[in-house]
């Protein structure tokens, strides 16, 4: 198939409408074919602004604008972002609107039927778990995705709950009920060359899968959804790109279906492992392959830099100004900017354009706060606000605090012992941003857990108002 058939194809009325429907809101991804003839994938505009696909015309001319390599195959992120305006857009857990949970059973031609009895396994425990309507399923050429409707879970689950937390639990969560029949699965699975029949939870920030009626990426075959009432009769056949048979209807779904489930997974699990600086988990996911399955309980290093310095920054402003919600949103607020300044700025805790400009985000509709001699801007609902969102007290909840409970700290630990800490240096040290970092976080960045346990050890308990 040359790029004019690739064209043709997505200039028909019903590809181009569903995968708009598909990427809107989503981060999109193109891979085609660089000079040399190996795979290209893009991400991103030349100025670095992420792609994207919301309106139908909008398919052929990102295929047109990057025709220089062939792009063939569409992919969409797994999460739904309130902007897609700059990378740091990408970054920025609160900016993350919706997360669809995803199954990848990765299989061949060849052990098609293997991979449609996996794929049975986990759609008739969804079932059992109260979800059925939100479900669709997507042959991709090569395997099978499971989906979950990103909008089965409630805005009030939401609310408390990052969302791709809530996706990542829930693919986890299933797989480790299902494990025992899936491994019997993939055990009886052919192999074709190095291709096994796996089944994963690949959910992490960046991931992509392949939109609706996108073309595979080597074989003159399209995606094309269907419903769990048709799987005992789906045929790869369906994918064949002259004549394929697409269900239209994964578009449906049931708000608020998947918030029992949700919750259960993620009272189990404990969200995404894979935040920015957080506690490594090692072989946490379950994976069957070939009939063997590795699921291990977590094993948990030490606390992530970014957790410290959310923990220290929110109990810095507490001993400043005294309000324990405010404290929060600069705890997350100022971690999110060392994270940005030490990504694009290396070594210099200010410097870099794309750090200073995400912090320069509307200024002009900003109000600020003096904290000693470090400014901060506020959202319009009285938040900290950096790279255009606003990080909130419970925003902080999910990402602060909850992952030092994950790493087996408890909270009121870390926070009383985070108090205790600073309050061995005087005033003139908390006031100074560049003296804060350099001589209350940076000598614990990497062993506040030991301070944590040592307190916890002689059962020192010391709760502050609120706490």
């Amino acid at each position: 198939m040359d790029f004019e058939d690739v064209l043709a194809h997505y200039s028909k009325i019903q590809v181009k409408d569903e995968v708009a429907a598909y990427c809107r809101g989503r981060w999109v991804a193109l891979e085609g074919v660089e000079r040399s003839g190996g795979r290209a994938f893009l991400r991103y505009t030349r100025r670095g602004v992420p792609l994207t696909i919301n309106d139908p015309e909008d398919v052929n001319s990102l295929l047109r604008r990057f025709r220089f390599f062939k792009p063939r195959t569409i992919y969409a992120s797994v999460n739904s972002y309130g902007k897609l305006e700059n990378r740091e857009n990408l970054e920025n857990p609160a900016n993350i609107a919706w997360s669809m949970p995803v199954w990848d059973v990765d299989a061949s031609l060849d052990s098609w039927e293997y991979a449609v009895k996996a794929s049975e396994v986990i759609v008739n425990c969804l079932d059992k778990e109260g979800i059925s309507r939100s479900v669709y399923l997507k042959w991709s050429g090569r395997g099978i995705h499971i989906h979950v409707h990103e909008k089965a879970f409630s805005k009030n689950l939401l609310e408390k709950h990052n969302p791709l937390d809530v996706a990542f639990s829930v693919v986890e969560y299933v797989l480790r009920k299902t494990k025992d029949q899936l491994v019997k699965i993939a055990a009886k699975a052919p192999q074709t060359g190095d291709r096994l029949l796996r089944v994963e939870n690949k959910m992490d920030i960046k991931r992509v899968f392949t939109a609706p009626l996108s073309l595979h990426r080597q074989l003159d075959l399209c995606c094309v959804c269907f419903k769990q009432n048709d799987i005992y009769n789906f045929s790869p056949e369906w994918a064949r790109v002259e004549n394929y048979r697409h269900d239209p209807s994964w578009k449906f779904y049931e708000e608020g279906e998947g918030d029992i489930l949700a919750e259960k997974a993620l009272a189990e699990i404990g969200g995404y492992d894979g935040w920015p600086e957080t506690p490594k988990v090692r072989h946490r996911r379950v994976s069957m392959e070939a009939g063997k399955a590795a699921v291990a309980e977590p094993t948990y290093k030490k606390l992530g830099r970014f957790q410290v310095m959310g923990l220290l920054q929110a109990a810095r402003y507490y001993l400043i100004k005294g309000d324990v919600e405010r404290a929060k949103s600069f705890g997350l607020n100022r971690a999110i900017f060392y994270a940005w300044a030490k990504r694009y700025a290396r070594d210099r805790l200010t410097g870099g354009r794309r750090a200073r400009a995400a912090a320069k985000t509307h200024i002009g509709d900003l109000r600020v706060e003096q904290i000693g001699n470090e400014t901060a801007y506020l959202s319009p609902r009285g938040w900290f606000m950096i790279g255009g969102s606003e990080q909130s007290a419970k925003d902080y909840d999910q990402q602060i605090a909850k992952r030092i409970e994950a790493a087996a700290v408890p909270y009121e630990d870390a926070w009383a012992a985070a108090i205790r800490y600073l309050k061995s240096f005087p005033r003139d040290v908390l006031v100074d941003q560049q003296r804060f970092y350099k001589e209350a976080y940076k000598p614990v960045r990497d062993s506040f857990h030991k301070i944590i346990k040592r307190r916890s050890k002689i059962g020192e308990q010391r709760t502050l108002d609120g706490y």
